[in-house]
């Protein structure tokens, strides 16, 4: 299935301009992002034009204080999760072809991926998205809102929508700060049914309260051993050897603890 034009739009307007176009002639029209998609989304099976969305790649910001970013249809999904990580947040969407995915495929099928479980798919990290109609207007909807209870959830609807109802061009995203230790676990069963069963168990232990106190402890036992590092190379300045080696197995006592 080939279509009789491609166009490469570098703004909302340019989106826009062509579905008017495509509507006054009624040319199908299918929205293309990277094209990663196992389920053949992209296709043009009725010919036509395909817009390609990878002109339109820009992170346009990055709020602190607000803990979002704004960002258009055509960037990268890994490049938008770097950014974050770089500002010391993160971007929870995380689907397994991020590093060559674009968030505006990621919205139009709502992604899921490694991190679905915990954080939710790709609508669960949507603040508000502009798209633009079949007819040619360019719409927003949701709000940078914690609490937004008024009114339809337009924005829900067209995540997940692959572009049925309209073509993605930019979205607010939420932040979460980024967890500042993190570490790999393997681990070994010999029956289906326990590994299944240690999700629900992990889920339950594993509140935030816990999770808090923990990173707590974490961030004091790094403290100290700062400080026992600090102290030990001022034993030894001092010349003080018997107790440079009493704070040395302190230190080694501490590093392990952190490992």
């Amino acid at each position: 299935h080939l279509p009789e034009v491609v166009v490469m739009p570098a703004n909302t307007e340019e989106v826009a301009a062509v579905m008017k176009i495509a509507n006054e002639f009624d040319v199908p029209v299918t929205p293309r992002s990277a094209g990663t998609s196992v389920s053949c989304g992209a296709v043009p099976v009725c010919g036509g034009i395909v817009l390609l969305m990878e002109r339109m790649d820009k992170i346009l910001e990055l709020n602190k204080e607000g803990m979002y970013m704004v960002v258009e249809a055509g960037a990268r999904t890994l490049e938008i999760q770097e950014y974050a990580n770089k500002e010391g947040f993160l971007y929870a969407g995380d689907p397994c072809s991020a590093d060559s995915c674009l968030i505006g495929g990621n919205l139009a099928t709502n992604a899921g991926g490694n991190k679905a479980v915990r954080y939710g798919t790709t609508r669960d990290q949507v603040h508000e998205i502009e798209f633009v109609s079949p007819t040619g207007e360019i719409i927003e909807v949701g709000a940078r809102l914690k609490k937004c209870s008024t009114g339809y959830c337009l924005e829900q609807l067209v995540m997940g929508s692959e572009g049925t109802l309209g073509i993605i061009t930019k979205a607010t995203l939420k932040l979460l700060p980024l967890c500042p230790y993190k570490f790999d676990l393997v681990a070994v069963f010999t029956d289906p049914d326990k590994a299944i069963d240690l999700i629900d168990e992990a889920a339950s232990r594993l509140n935030m309260s816990s999770m808090r106190e923990y990173e707590e402890a974490l961030r004091d036992k790094k403290e100290a051993l700062e400080n026992v590092q600090e102290e030990k190379e001022n034993a030894v300045a001092a010349g003080d050897m018997d107790y440079a080696v009493e704070l040395h197995k302190e230190e080694e006592k501490l590093s392990l603890e952190l490992r």
